[in-house]
């Protein structure tokens, strides 16, 4: 039990946790994860495992940077959310961008939108700071809040 890096076998239970959470399709995830899987780029996954894959988080190097790092998607299965995971997943995220690829800045983005507000909580609360807001970024009346925390 507990974070690790994530495995093309994990795919199956990757994408029930992505449909139940309701983010985008499950079915998406492969093609999302395919550069990690073959090696072609730096970008990393990771995943708690908890007898099945149960949370996945998914961040990459910011292009045109030196030292920092995007996290573009976390998630935890419904069922699981509120105990712990998502933090500790973004733990080892931070610990392996700092520590192991000398990254200094970590940025998150989601949605300024009211069904977003537990999520933005979520990362005030691992001591994220926000950083900036676009109004209708995603679209009309859908703004982007962007966090990020220095390592």
């Amino acid at each position: 039990m507990g974070v690790r890096a994530a495995r093309e076998d994990d795919l199956p239970a990757l994408s029930r946790v992505v449909d139940a959470t309701g983010l985008f399709p499950g079915e998406m995830l492969a093609g999302m994860m395919r550069p990690y899987l073959d090696g072609s780029d730096q970008s990393f996954w990771l995943t708690f495992e908890d007898g099945d894959a149960i949370g996945v988080v998914f961040v990459e190097p910011e292009r045109m940077t030196a030292g920092t790092w995007n996290q573009l998607l976390v998630a935890v299965h419904p069922d699981r959310q509120g105990q712990g995971v998502g933090a500790q997943l973004l733990t080892a995220v931070e610990r392996r961008v700092a520590q192991d690829l000398g990254g200094h800045l970590l940025l998150v983005e989601t949605s300024a939108d009211p069904a977003f507000d537990g999520t933005r909580r979520f990362y005030e609360r691992l001591r994220y700071q926000r950083l900036a807001a676009i109004d209708d970024f995603y679209r009309p009346g859908e703004g982007k809040v962007i966090y990020g925390k220095r390592l």
